[in-house]
């Protein structure tokens, strides 16, 4: 068992949310709770008692109240607060008497800071729900944005979810093609999008990457242009525009909300794509209501007048959570740009420069802020800052060790492990928990995580596969466009019938505290970010030298982003040039997190007989494993397909590979950088940007 760093303060139960939750329970259900354990296995095994607690500390107003808090439960089909009908973005956007304090901050390299008031968001939220309307969204339309973390975007998720209609959104620095296999796929009614960005020094123009999205987008009725730096979309309807008052009309657009089931989709997200068109997640107005009420405050320990800081794009669930700072009547700081632009220091900086009181970081960050002897708690006023946040991938005990050193009791370290699948910490602490060098404080209240072995035991002491035994109303909806069911059921209960089945591997102490040792199937991790293997296929193998393609990611134990490692067949010879182009038609393509540190031709690409490709066998036989422990040959349809793996794994472990494997960094100056592995990763993981 690692060290312990901190416990919960003698005064935990008087000034932390969680402890007025617990003076909540006694005086209102007459519960009484000795310690976060005891709370956690209530709130797991009287699922119905604890979400409508948290229903009713939180005062979620619905337009129809629910006829009970769970109808069905057995999962995938578990009802929720059957008969409710409520909308989120009127919990977002505050009461009358707070519509004077400030709800967002926004930095960012592409112009001045901008902020906004409570008061001030809702009235541009109200003006944009009317200018869509105006565009013929209705209730379960499509609105899709191709845009940054900036207030705009804000304004138009909020103005749809108050429709009713749907939000998805991509950051800009995805490639055409990228947003294209994840929007065609909803139908969308509106674009939303800027044409660049500036990040860091440099300009983007992303005028051609909207053309070709537009161009294969049919459904689009109307694209919309939002201000961002120089470029302009002439054709598009602008944003002023949009939320300009109609001539002829005196009044301004009050703020209005459709009231929706508690199933109704609000957003989708995207998964990585690793099985082929990445899966458009439905989430629901009710689920991510309840879920962000609960998490943000009763482990973030969001409350009115704090602020949160968490470097995300518009492309991962932690932009969705973020936005969720406004149901607890707390504010939230936006950033877009080069996050570790001038310097390493710039996310502690800003931190300083808005007050944060949560402020979420990477684990690479900590880890390259660590090496670089940097001290934040003496270099800049942090006293505000009550938590640090890290999330997407491990963190080493060294980083657990140097946040102590850094700023001792005074500031939580709360590091969390969660998905887009259900948009939320599974694994994560709280005021009321203790911190371990290495470890993760336990499962989030509500939530049934255990360790299952391959027969479905529950196994404590060992590593096992992360599974959910119970619902949570912040699980999906479904799979956009899988009538059936059958793409969502498979995707995360085909392994264990009616268990969740995440995708991780996790060792669970007795007491609860936990490591989660990296994915257990073949979705790579890049510093937090997943990417899919299938959309590093569909690029590289359609390149006309490339017949066949495989791609895995060695974690790095520090917690930075590893090493992504590029298997190719096709060419007689791969020199530098060709691996060049692979690398900058993936950043093209996709982002700059597809670039491989190392490109390395192979005779064959191993598959099994029904032709899958064996990614998580080759991953194992680079991290040492036999191949015949891995997968017998008869079950390959080449036998020999692994020899090459097993040869190259050998010569990594005596020296660098004799023919250059990764000489495509040196023949593009600067894309290991944009990829992740030098200045750039420990800012903007998860979901960072390049300068592509």
């Amino acid at each position: 068992m690692n060290e312990i760093l901190s416990t919960p303060g003698a005064t935990v139960r008087d000034d932390s949310e969680i402890g007025r939750y617990l003076r909540w329970l006694e005086a209102e259900r007459r519960l009484s709770f000795p310690d976060y354990a005891s709370l956690w296995e209530w709130s797991v095994t009287d699922l119905a008692g604890f979400w409508s607690s948290v229903w009713e500390f939180f005062d979620v107003r619905p337009h129809t109240p629910p006829t009970a808090p769970l109808g069905r439960k057995a999962m995938p089909d578990a009802e929720w607060f059957p008969g409710a009908t409520l909308n989120y973005a009127e919990h977002a956007l505050g009461r009358d008497e707070d519509l004077d304090a400030v709800a967002v901050v926004a930095h960012s390299q592409t112009r001045a800071p901008v902020e906004l008031t409570f008061g001030e968001l809702r009235d541009q939220v109200a003006r944009a729900r009317a200018g869509l309307l105006r565009l013929g969204v209705g209730k379960g339309d499509r609105v899709v944005a191709y845009l940054p973390n900036i207030p705009e975007t804000l304004v138009a998720f909020l103005a749809t979810a108050s429709i009713g209609a749907v939000w998805a959104a991509c950051a800009p620095e995805f490639g055409s093609r990228s947003v294209v296999d994840r929007f065609a796929q909803l139908e969308p009614k509106v674009l939303l999008t800027v044409a660049g960005y500036r990040y860091g020094e440099r300009d983007i123009d992303r005028r051609t990457e909207v053309a070709e999205i537009a161009a294969k987008l049919p459904s689009v009725e109307r694209i919309v242009h939002v201000p961002y730096g120089e470029n302009t979309l002439p054709d598009a309807l602008g944003w002023t525009d949009l939320l300009a008052t109609p001539a002829g009309s005196a009044d301004r657009p009050e703020p209005a909300f459709e009231a929706v089931p508690f199933d109704h989709p609000l957003f989708v997200l995207f998964s990585s794509g690793t099985t082929g068109i990445p899966k458009a997640i439905v989430h629901r107005h009710g689920g991510i209501l309840v879920e962000h009420l609960k998490n943000n405050a009763l482990s973030w320990d969001l409350k009115p007048g704090d602020r949160m800081l968490w470097f995300s794009t518009t492309a991962w669930m932690l932009w969705n959570t973020l936005v969720s700072a406004l149901l607890v009547r707390a504010s939230l700081v936006m950033i877009d740009g080069n996050p570790v632009h001038p310097d390493l220091r710039e996310q502690w900086r800003i931190a300083a420069e808005t007050g944060a009181t949560l402020m979420g970081v990477s684990p690479g960050y900590l880890m390259a802020c660590r090496k670089a002897g940097i001290r934040p708690a003496e270099e800049f006023d942090l006293s505000r800052l009550r938590q640090l946040g890290a999330a997407g991938s491990p963190l080493a005990a060294d980083g657990f060790r140097w946040v102590a050193e850094q700023f001792g009791d005074r500031v939580l370290l709360n590091v969390g492990c969660g998905g887009t699948d259900v948009c939320t910490g599974i694994l994560q602490g709280s005021p009321l928990q203790t911190v371990r060098a290495g470890e993760i404080s336990g499962p989030c209240l509500g939530v049934a995580a255990y360790a299952y072995d391959s027969e479905g035991e529950r196994v404590v002491g060992e590593l096992g596969e992360l599974v959910i035994t119970e619902p949570m109303p912040s699980m999906p909806v479904g799979f956009w466009g899988d009538t059936d069911g059958s793409r969502y059921r498979a995707a995360y209960f085909e392994e264990y019938p009616g268990v969740w089945r995440h995708g991780d591997w996790v060792r669970f102490a007795p007491e609860g505290h936990c490591v989660v040792a990296g994915r257990s199937d073949a979705t790579l991790n890049r510093g937090g970010v997943r990417l899919g293997t299938a959309e590093f296929y569909a690029v590289v193998e359609d390149l006309p030298e490339i017949d066949d393609s495989l791609v895995v990611h060695i974690e790095d134990p520090e917690g930075g982003n590893g090493e992504l490692l590029l298997f190719v067949t096709g060419p007689e010879e791969l020199d530098d040039a060709l691996r060049t182009r692979i690398a900058r038609t993936l950043r093209s393509a996709l982002s700059p997190r597809h670039v491989p540190d190392v490109i390395e031709r192979v005779p064959a690409i191993p598959r099994n007989r029904t032709g899958k490709k064996l990614e998580v066998p080759v991953k194992r036989i680079l991290l040492g494993a036999r191949p015949d422990s891995v997968a017998s040959t008869d079950v390959l349809a080449d036998p020999h397909a692994l020899g090459p793996f097993v040869a190259f794994a050998a010569g990594r472990a005596s020296g660098p590979a004799a023919d250059g494997g990764s000489a495509d960094r040196s023949a593009e100056p600067g894309h290991a950088a944009d990829a992740g592995s030098a200045d750039r990763a420990p800012g903007t993981t998860p979901g960072g940007r390049s300068a592509s």
